[in-house]
C-alpha cells in the first residue's frame, strides 16, 4: 500500500482504527517492537490518528500532548491488547501471541466493553446544520479510547469481521480489513516478502 505511515515506530495502513491500534506491535531487527511501550509513544500515535478520532468524534480531538496522555497510556495498551487477542480468535491467527498471551477472550471481551464508554450528542449550531457528535465523561485523550473501543465492538460484531485477516508474511505481526477477496497481505512489502520466501523454500 503506497500510503503507508509509520509512527512511532506503528505502521499506520489506512485500516479501522481499531486495527491501527492493534498494528502498534511489529517485528523488528531487534525482534519484536512495542510503539507504545512508553508514554511518549503512545501519545505519538494518538496524535497520528488524531485527525481520524476527530472525524468519528465529530469535534476536533486536540490536547494529546504526553502530559494529558500519560494517565491513560496503560489503558491504551489494554484496549490494544484485548482488540489483538479477539482479532486473534475472529482470524484463527496462527502465529504465537505478541502481547499478553495470558488473556483469555472473555476478559478481553469485558475489557473492550468497559472502554467503549461513549455516546452519541445532537449538535445544532445556530448557523449550520444539525449533526451528531460524540461525548466522553473525561478528556480528548479518553475520548479517543472510547471511540476506538466503540469501533472495535462495531468491527468485531458487524458484517466486517468476515474481511479481517491476520497477516501471515514472514516476521509480521499487523493485522488487515481485505477489501477485496485477493487481498492477502497488509502491505506489499510483505507481499514481496511472502513471494520471496515462497520462491526460496520451492528451490531449495
Amino acid at each position: 500500500m503506497g500510503n503507508d505511515e509509520v509512527v512511532a515506530g506503528a505502521v499506520l495502513l489506512g485500516e479501522p482504527l481499531p486495527v491501527e491500534l492493534m498494528n502498534t506491535v511489529g517485528v523488528g531487527r531487534q525482534g519484536v517492537h512495542d510503539a507504545l511501550e512508553d508514554d511518549a509513544g503512545v501519545a505519538a500515535w494518538l496524535r497520528a490518528v488524531g485527525d481520524r478520532v476527530g472525524v468519528a468524534a465529530g469535534a476536533p480531538c486536540d490536547g494529546l500532548d504526553e502530559d494529558a496522555v500519560r494517565p491513560v497510556s496503560g489503558r491504551v495498551r489494554s484496549l490494544r491488547d484485548a482488540l489483538r487477542r479477539l482479532a486473534s480468535e475472529m482470524t484463527s491467527d496462527p502465529r504465537p501471541p505478541a502481547t499478553a498471551p495470558e488473556l483469555t477472550r472473555p476478559d478481553a471481551v469485558t475489557a473492550l466493553n468497559a472502554f467503549a464508554g461513549t455516546w452519541p450528542e445532537l449538535v445544532w449550531p445556530s448557523d449550520g446544520p444539525p449533526s451528531r457528535a460524540f461525548r466522553s465523561p473525561d478528556g480528548p485523550a479518553d475520548l479517543a479510547i472510547a471511540l476506538i473501543a466503540h469501533q472495535g465492538v462495531e468491527l468485531f460484531a458487524g458484517a466486517q469481521r468476515r474481511r479481517l485477516r491476520a497477516c501471515l508474511a514472514p516476521n509480521c505481526l499487523l493485522f488487515f480489513v481485505a477489501e477485496h477477496a485477493r487481498r492477502e497481505w497488509c502491505s506489499a512489502l510483505c507481499g514481496n516478502r511472502a513471494r520471496v520466501a515462497r520462491h526460496y523454500h520451492r528451490h531449495r
